[in-house]
């Protein structure tokens, strides 16, 4: 085959694909576009690319074909003609791969989600249990409305545990001696409970900014 004819096949090809390509990814739901978006579905020595749209690859594989009539027309080696065909033959070859397996890209990806959301509960649940603040249900971490509606709560408790310590306080300085002791124990216990409240705050906000920290996984196919 002269190299004329070995380019016209090619841009057959590339034609082919493009319009395999551009029909996929018009197709493609808005949920599985986002699911993909940071995932690289292919060998970075074949494509840079990111996401489900597979349109970049055929741009990329266009301008191979380019280059490659450019080495042919230098009247470069055939050893270095022929690589550079088997390159591009690769190139079509992962992305019609790629157009039959976007479902299958679909489904790993949503059950790598699920295992993510998963671990991330477990491990959160696992810290909260031996956190020592008990008093907070396990599910509240689980869930940001929630983690901040238990903030205002122990914010609220502080104010009150502040406003009984100096009502407590007021008292002692007027009580009898013989119930001395006793106020001032109950201030003590008073200031363990304010403190211990103000530890939850600050593990409760640890919690927010890990409920709500971004993440990625990238993750590569061909």
């Amino acid at each position: 085959m002269n190299t004329n004819e070995l380019l016209k096949r090619l841009r057959v090809q590339h034609k082919q694909l493009e319009q395999a390509v551009l029909q996929h990814d018009a197709l493609l739901p808005k949920g599985q576009r986002r699911l993909l978006q940071d995932t690289e579905r292919f060998n970075d020595e074949l494509f840079i690319q990111t996401g489900a749209e597979l349109k970049p690859c055929i741009e990329q594989i266009n301008k191979s074909i380019q280059q490659l009539e450019k080495l042919i027309r230098n009247k470069l080696s055939t050893s270095t003609i022929a690589l550079s065909c088997e390159r591009i033959q690769d190139r079509f070859t992962a992305v019609r791969r790629a157009l039959n397996t976007t479902t299958l890209g679909v489904k790993s990806a949503e059950q790598q989600k699920a295992a993510r959301i998963a671990q991330a509960r477990s491990r959160r649940t696992k810290t909260h249990n031996d956190s020592g603040f008990n008093w907070i249900a396990a599910g509240v971490m689980q869930n940001s409305h929630q983690l901040y509606d238990e903030l205002n709560k122990h914010h609220n408790w502080v104010q009150k545990f502040e406003q009984k310590i100096e009502n407590l306080q007021s008292e002692l300085e007027n009580c009898h001696s013989a119930d001395k002791i006793k106020m001032q124990n109950e201030i003590l216990l008073v200031h363990r409970r304010l403190g211990k409240c103000r530890q939850a705050i600050s593990y409760i906000e640890e919690r927010i900014q890990a409920f709500e920290r971004p993440y990625s996984q990238t993750n590569r196919r061909y």
